[in-house]
């Protein structure tokens, strides 16, 4: 079977692997969809275990299902999640499934981009999800993210009404956008170095963009009744993101680290002041089952419409030239491949 193989954000190789053989616990899915997430061109992260298959946000059609499988027939369309908790160690059991130990050490073979995946029993158990008519393999593939950043407003508590300042309007910062409008927020602001990511921003609802090199501060004062906002969520791994989100947080306010830095880095925090102010800082990481479960019922419900996010649909051939679109990010907010 073809596969993209990942040598580094300018080397992604068309290339023939066995197809996988599975066992009597196991499923074969045919990928359909499989989209390029902002994390698999983060080069420092992934060039170190290179060469590797990766994708992790598919949509397929199952192919095969082992003797021992209940509840899967050939032909089901279905989301595979990668990462799945053991759902019973101490973090699990008090709601932190995303640091559980199995989750960071499942996922499925070879990775999303190849036309067919082997699912490893404990992912059938509980990493499968049928998907509804009313999404196609392409929108199947905004479940994981769409996961992820459910899991995140959740996290923060994210209220009606509350202002909300995203820093990055890139796939996660839109995404973020469409949830946070959805579950009732009050004034959204977002900022971006890119004029084409700020204009569809604006596009979906925003209610103010403003390039990052310009004064937020002053924009965010201006169109929020001269406050700072009540949620900061940071979507890009820039330094000076993080440096503004401690600028742009109100009393009583949470800045949500959903992005990470590169290794190293290390934030002047002024903690006296975030003390005086009762300010937070949370972080969030990957998504929990329940947030999978909410993930599909929106796009389900076209609660959230992300059609319109997908600049880019090509073959497995152009996996190279999507991996070059996804790392340059200018006139590209989402790829997908379909093998």
């Amino acid at each position: 079977m073809r596969v993209a193989m990942y040598y580094n954000n300018r080397d992604v190789r068309l290339e023939d692997l066995p197809m996988p053989q599975i066992s009597d616990d196991e499923l074969l899915v045919k990928v359909k969809s499989s989209g390029i997430c902002g994390s698999d061109v983060l080069e420092w992260y992934r060039v170190k275990k290179a060469p590797l298959v990766l994708g992790h946000e598919i949509a397929g059609q199952i192919s095969q299902v082992g003797n021992n499988v209940k509840g899967y027939k050939v032909g089901e369309r279905v989301f595979v999640s990668h990462h799945v908790p053991c759902n019973s160690c101490y973090y699990c059991l008090n709601g932190n499934h995303t640091v559980c130990q199995t989750l960071h050490t499942t996922n499925y073979y070879p990775g999303g981009f190849a036309e067919y995946i082997r699912v490893p029993s404990i992912n059938v158990e509980r990493g499968v999800f049928l998907l509804p008519d009313e999404i196609s393999f392409a929108e199947g593939t905004f479940i994981e993210p769409l996961a992820c950043v459910l899991r995140g407003q959740r996290m923060i508590q994210l209220k009606p009404a509350q202002s909300v300042l995203i820093l990055g309007a890139g796939i996660s910062g839109l995404l973020h956008l469409l949830t946070a409008r959805a579950q009732g927020a009050g004034r959204i602001i977002l900022t971006d170095i890119n004029e084409f990511r700020l204009k569809i921003a604006k596009d979906l609802g925003a209610t103010a963009v403003v390039n990052a090199k310009e004064d937020i501060i002053t924009m965010l004062r201006k169109v929020n009744d001269n406050r700072l906002a009540d949620q900061v969520i940071i979507c890009t791994g820039a330094t000076s993101a993080f440096m503004q989100s401690l600028l742009s947080v109100e009393r009583a306010g949470t800045i949500l680290c959903f992005a990470a830095t590169e290794p190293g880095v290390t934030l002047p925090v002024p903690v006296n002041d975030f003390w005086r102010n009762s300010i937070k800082i949370m972080h969030s990481y990957g998504g929990a089952p329940v947030d999978i479960t909410q993930a599909i019922e929106m796009l389900q419900k076209k609660t959230i419409n992300v059609r319109n996010l997908i600049t880019h649909r090509l073959d497995l051939r152009e996996a190279a030239k999507g991996f070059q679109l996804a790392a340059e990010a200018k006139e590209c907010i989402k790829v997908i491949l379909q093998p």
